[in-house]
């Protein structure tokens, strides 16, 4: 489990490796993600847009932007969490991926809120000790 809290709001997130989804010998790895976003402040938000940076065992970067999550822009009272599931593909067998979404508050000001920096690793990824 991986957490950030930015402006009074939490995000909690658990990555899972598919293996059923997965295909090793084509150089095809999945995983869902699971977010877990909590307003923890006093004002109302609401999370319009998403940006994530998905980096890949051999240093790709893929970045992806849009608004909403799974197809919503939730809004949430002091109190609040919204959850969702959603999923990433790689073509190696570990990767990170780490992002931001844009939320305003009840006012209408706009700000940053971090998504942790989580790892996706899957049992065929290898393991270096320094």
């Amino acid at each position: 489990m991986y957490t950030a809290i930015t402006h009074d709001i939490q995000v909690t997130v658990i990555p899972e490796f598919l293996p059923d989804r997965s295909d090793p010998d084509s150089g095809q790895y999945f995983w869902a993600y699971t977010v877990e976003i909590a307003n923890l402040g006093s004002k109302l938000v609401q999370l319009i847009a998403r940006h994530w940076l998905i980096t890949d065992a051999s240093g790709k970067v893929e970045e992806v932007q849009g608004l909403g999550v799974v197809g919503e822009q939730p809004v949430l009272q002091p109190g609040e969490s919204f959850r969702y599931t959603s999923g990433c593909p790689l073509s190696t067998p570990s990767g990170i991926m780490a992002g931001t979404y844009r939320m305003a508050d009840e006012h209408g000001s706009a700000f940053q809120v971090l998504i942790p920096t989580f790892s996706l690793d899957s049992p065929q990824a290898k393991r270096t000790l320094n």
